[in-house]
């Protein structure tokens, strides 16, 4: 008989987001009349702009002609793109990159978690302490995080970061295989300065440490002394992966389209410590056995981006996403909550009133405003007394939800 992979059997029974999708229908039942509105899922509102919607219509018409007609593309992405994104994504920052260390993905939540299967089950972990929660899930699914207990896996080391360290890890006192790294940083919407980054670039070059650096959210970076891509530092082509991804970007949660980036000079020991072999063949390796590369049409839309006429609308996108965050920390914090974030990306990280619960403070908030945060706990243990905002709502939604808790918060 086929015997299941227990691992599976550690998580929790479901993904943050369904769990609070649960409660909302539930609220929804109960009050059929109310519209809810929802600050909760870090999903975008806002349509794609008009140079990928042109783009998307010239590569499906190319898709109606036998003579540009595509089937199965290069599992690694179409040379047009990954061209694009070296020159505008990492060249313009002074940052030389190979196309081919440039692989194109369905977006950054796939690769963040695939990626693991590249190192050895039993290599240490280390997050910073909220997270995103994907980083978890997918090394408990392969056996690596060990036993939950107290909110806690067993064999992964914890960064907390909290408002009494300005949410910045703190650089472990000891050796830790695999390090995983988002900035700006989901949940928190904080950032760590260039200084920072390089002191974890610097412990990683001297353990012999992996770095899972997930800047998904970059494009929203306001302040220009903070670092887009962790190869802003030097040595980090020797030490780290670095995810990108458009759904953020440019709207594509929808359209799916992403990349990771594996340089070259990126390695891992064989266990009898004989051979170091090169991380970007094996993702390479992995990829064509099991990934048959992003739709044709998502790759033109991608492309679409780096325009003139691309950079510009997506620009304005992302600037009405950061104008409902500056709205929002203004209004929460004119409320009288204490607000973290928002300045450098699309998230508030918000510490609870009375040091209630996250998850009592999330269901006081739908029941008694009609509004959608989500838990800080969710993100993990240092998240407890927190709920996370999201500023990818449409603005008048976001005007009403503000002036819901307004009232809510002057009604108890």
């Amino acid at each position: 008989m086929a015997l299941v992979n227990e691992h599976y059997l550690k998580l929790s029974n479901n993904y943050l987001f369904a769990d609070i999708a649960k409660k909302v229908k539930a609220y929804q039942v109960s009050h059929p009349k109310q519209r809810v509105v929802s600050l909760g899922i870090g999903d975008v509102t806002q349509p794609l702009c008009r140079a990928v919607i042109e783009a998307m219509h010239r590569a499906v018409d190319e898709m109606a002609v036998k003579s540009s007609f595509r089937g199965y593309g290069p599992e690694r992405g179409y040379d047009f793109l990954r061209e694009a994104i070296v020159r505008n994504d990492y060249l313009s920052r002074g940052i030389h990159l190979d196309i081919n260390e440039i692989f194109i993905s369905d977006g950054a939540k796939s690769d963040t978690g695939n990626i693991q299967e590249l190192v050895r089950w039993d290599n240490s972990i280390g997050v910073t302490d909220p997270i995103y929660p994907v980083y978890i899930d997918s090394n408990v699914m392969i056996g690596r995080a060990g036993v939950l207990k107290d909110g806690r896996w067993s064999n992964v080391t914890y960064f907390p970061c909290t408002a009494e360290n300005n949410f910045i890890p703190q650089i472990p006192e000891q050796r830790v295989d695999m390090i995983y790294l988002c900035y700006p940083n989901n949940p928190t919407g904080t950032v760590l300065s260039k200084e920072e980054l390089r002191k974890w670039v610097t412990y990683a070059l001297r353990n012999d440490t992996l770095i899972l650096f997930d800047a998904a959210y970059e494009a929203y970076i306001q302040d220009e002394n903070i670092p887009h891509s962790i190869y802003e530092i030097k040595g980090a082509r020797k030490c780290a992966i670095e995810f990108r991804s458009y759904s953020k970007t440019a709207g594509f949660t929808g359209v799916r389209c992403g990349y990771t980036v594996i340089p070259k000079d990126l390695t891992a020991v064989t266990l009898d410590g004989s051979k170091r072999l090169e991380l970007n063949h094996l993702w390479d390796r992995r990829q064509s056995t099991k990934f048959n590369g992003t739709s044709y049409v998502s790759q033109r839309a991608a492309e679409a981006i780096y325009t003139p006429e691309g950079k510009k609308q997506v620009k304005e996108t992302i600037d009405y996403y950061m104008g409902n965050a500056c709205y929002m920390n203004g209004m929460l914090k004119k409320m009288g909550f204490t607000v973290f974030g928002g300045e450098n990306a699309p998230y508030l990280w918000v510490k609870t009133p009375k040091g209630k619960d996250s998850w009592k403070f999330f269901e006081e908030l739908l029941y008694g405003a009609g509004v959608v945060c989500t838990p800080g706990v969710g993100f993990g243990p240092s998240g407890e007394g927190y709920v996370r905002f999201t500023a990818f709502g449409d603005r008048d939604d976001c005007h009403e939800a503000m002036q819901r808790i307004s009232l809510w918060q002057n009604s108890q």
